[in-house]
């Protein structure tokens, strides 16, 4: 087999390939023995018809159409592999001459991945929020969890702001009840926002007993969307009633036995996260200028094929789930179609392009993943999704993505790297010196992996 590559443009190649015939011999006798086994010839027994009965009474055409369509992927992956090529998706295969006999010729087009020159980029400088916890910060920490151990107790009187409420639901359209608009006993508590819109104005004012009615956009379920007319009866008001913050509360809520323990911890706690935060921009800061100074075309398939997948994912799970179709999410959301499509390909730019520069610097640098670097990754990407670190590693192998988890976490090492040698500075100008290599790392993981989802993001906010 002979093989040549013309560069159609940086990202795209054509392959001409020429197999001589003798080549396709193998091909050829499974062509044979396969058409043996789906064709019945009087007076032969089931796949003992010899070959020139077969291209006589089916034609030779029939062999070599099923010889050459079963060669084919092997003589492409050959030729791509003497060229050293790095294909992404599937060719445009074209046979330009097929001779009987003697010779098989076809020319495959393929995207590649760009040839990418990684400039030095040891003088990168970034700036990152300071860590700054104030007393505020702390108060509003306790304040949350002081609000988890709220006790509530049945009062005789109107629904107030921030009572709990026990509710019946009913939702008609168009006069007509739901078969999904019946809720029984629901517990609310007023001013939440976690309901329908207008409810709180409704039962606001109401006892127990007492039922008043209005209209309220549906956000999920059969109709969602349209408006509705939405009975509420109150059964019960309930008073919160929060503890009093002494060390009595603190020996309730934590394992210390003081309220400045508690307020002390969630110090330390607000102060580790802000940190982490602080790392996380780091690297999406100086990934941005890594970007920069790296010239990367974008093959335009590849490009529209993520810009479809990004769409797809946000239409049919995301909004999905919240019963939302794409022209309400997009009213909701206060965005035209046309920025819709503008952030999503931009979006979808960034994580090509990130991908291609952080796989550069992997090979450049010769970046390696043990086994403990996959595993944490995959407790991480478990803990992310709602499963169980064996559930997911489970489904990562079933679908073979483990070469997928594995590029994540070489990445995530290859921005480490260049954060490494960055110059990253807070806003009141002290150097930040991320020193803690795992948490860099991963840090740097989740920067790396936000580019993949970034347009949902960039909507959602």
């Amino acid at each position: 087999m002979k093989s040549a590559v013309e560069t159609l443009n940086p990202t795209r190649v054509r392959l001409t390939v020429e197999v001589p015939f003798e080549e396709l011999k193998d091909s050829l006798d499974a062509a044979y023995k396969k058409i043996n086994q789906q064709v019945t010839v009087k007076g032969f027994r089931k796949g003992k018809v010899p070959a020139r009965v077969i291209d006589q009474r089916f034609g030779r055409g029939a062999v070599l159409e099923e010889a050459v369509n079963e060669a084919l992927p092997k003589f492409y992956t050959d030729a791509v592999n003497e060229a050293e090529l790095s294909p992404l998706g599937q060719p445009e295969v074209d046979i330009t001459e097929l001779k009987d006999g003697e010779t098989l010729n076809f020319t495959a087009e393929v995207d590649v991945r760009p040839a990418i020159e990684i400039p030095d980029y040891s003088g990168i400088e970034v700036e990152v929020d300071a860590v700054e916890v104030t007393d505020e910060d702390v108060e509003k920490s306790v304040e949350q969890l002081r609000e988890r151990f709220a006790s509530t107790s049945p009062v005789e009187r109107a629904a107030e702001d921030g009572d709990v409420v026990t509710i019946d639901l009913e939702a008609k359209v168009d006069g007509e009840v739901l078969e999904d608009g019946v809720a029984k006993d629901v517990s609310y508590t007023i001013g939440s926002g976690e309901l329908l819109d207008g409810i709180d104005d409704a039962v606001k004012g109401l006892s127990a007993d007492e039922e008043a009615t209005f209209t309220s956009e549906l956000k999920g379920g059969s109709a969602a969307g349209k408006e509705a007319e939405v009975t509420v009866k109150v059964t019960q008001v309930a008073k919160r009633e929060l503890p009093e913050l002494d060390d009595e509360f603190a020996q309730l809520a934590s394992e210390f036995d003081t309220l400045e323990e508690l307020k002390a911890d969630s110090r330390k706690r607000l102060e580790n996260m802000k940190r982490y935060d602080q790392a996380t921009q780091a690297q999406e800061r100086v990934l941005d200028k890594l970007l920069e100074l790296v010239e990367v075309p974008v093959p335009e398939k590849l490009l529209e094929d993520e810009i479809n997948t990004r769409k797809h994912n946000l239409e049919h799970h995301q909004l999905g789930q919240m019963g939302l179709t794409l022209d309400k999410y997009l009213e909701l959301q206060g965005k035209t179609a046309e920025e819709f499509d503008e952030e999503t390909r931009e979006a979808a730019v960034k994580g090509i392009k990130t991908q291609f520069v952080l796989d550069e610097l992997v090979k450049q640098e010769k970046l390696n993943v043990s086994q403990e670097e996959l595993t944490e990754h995959l407790m991480r990407r478990a803990a992310s999704s709602g499963m169980s670190p064996d559930q997911f590693a489970q489904a990562v192998v079933q679908q073979g993505q483990v070469p997928l988890l594995v590029g994540e976490v070489a990445r995530g090492k290859a921005l480490a790297a260049v954060v490494e040698k960055a110059t990253v500075k807070d806003t009141n100008g002290e150097i930040v010196d991320l020193d803690d290599e795992d948490e860099t790392e991963e840090a740097a993981e989740a920067a790396t992996d936000s580019t993949e989802a970034e347009a949902e993001e960039k909507n959602e906010g």
